[in-house]
């Protein structure tokens, strides 16, 4: 029901979970796509192989994106193999579900988790935002969590990281308005994808999780994609600056 038909795409962490959801409805909407990994390139090849059956182009593109050349190349190589870049949906990051307090929380840990979750926004963004000023449109979908709108015990520098990435939708919101460019974010809760395997596969770690939401179940991959899908199409052609929250009824806020 939602078209992306001629639109250019670009997807960070397109190789798994909800990167590659977003890369595989994205291209079911009719988009051309080009989408990261950072190791896995069997992963990638697999997602490009599935997301081509649609007949829309697809290709994928190493980088590690908390370094700020690779995220350059990026952007250029989706721009040239495109032509155009109408979406950028900022979703590459990392989880880490060991506890950490504060207390023992070293430095390296925290600018490991700043560096990918939150710099590698900052870093495509900078190289996406002249493109999209330059046609005078654009969607930006970034990707947080509701650990960054309700914090987590042992978690600190994740819910950070994430949080940080509200604030920066919000500011570049307002900002790139004026450009015909909108900037929203979508706020998973809890979702079945490799990143959270090893809490959800324990059953006191799958009873404490489900235990905080009302839907009773963790969330799909595929459900984190089409509200992505929704804000980059012309159906939000009014939203900006907002975060759409799912999360299974889990943080309950504006």
């Amino acid at each position: 029901m939602i078209s992306l038909a001629g639109k250019a795409a670009l997807v960070t962490g397109g190789s798994r979970g909800i990167g590659a959801a977003t890369v595989k409805l994205f291209a079911q909407a009719g988009a051309d796509v080009v989408f990261n990994y950072h190791r896995n390139r069997e992963a990638a090849a697999q997602v490009e192989q599935e997301a081509r059956k649609h007949g829309t182009r697809i290709e994928s593109f190493k980088a590690d994106l908390g370094k700020m050349p690779e995220a350059k190349k990026l952007v250029e190589f989706a721009h040239e193999r495109l032509g155009r870049l109408d979406i950028l949906v900022a979703n590459a990051g990392i989880w880490n579900d060991k506890d950490e307090p504060i207390e023992s929380l070293s430095e390296r840990e925290w600018d490991d988790m700043m560096r990918i979750n939150l710099k590698s926004v900052y870093a495509v963004v900078h190289h996406a935002a002249p493109r999209m000023i330059a046609q005078r449109s654009g969607r930006i979908v970034a990707v947080s969590s509701t650990s960054g709108q309700r914090g987590e015990a042992f978690h600190a520098h994740y819910s950070a990281s994430k949080g940080a990435i509200i604030s920066f939708v919000k500011s570049l919101s307002a900002e790139l308005a004026r450009h015909n460019i909108l900037v929203n974010c979508v706020a998973p809760g809890w979702v079945d994808t490799d990143m959270s395997k090893t809490t959800l596969e324990t059953k006191a770690g799958r009873k404490s999780v489900l235990g905080t939401i009302p839907l009773g179940r963790v969330g799909k991959s595929d459900e984190i994609a089409g509200p992505i899908l929704f804000a980059a199409s012309d159906l939000a052609t009014f939203v900006t600056g907002e975060v759409i929250n799912v999360n299974g009824g889990a943080v309950l806020c504006g």
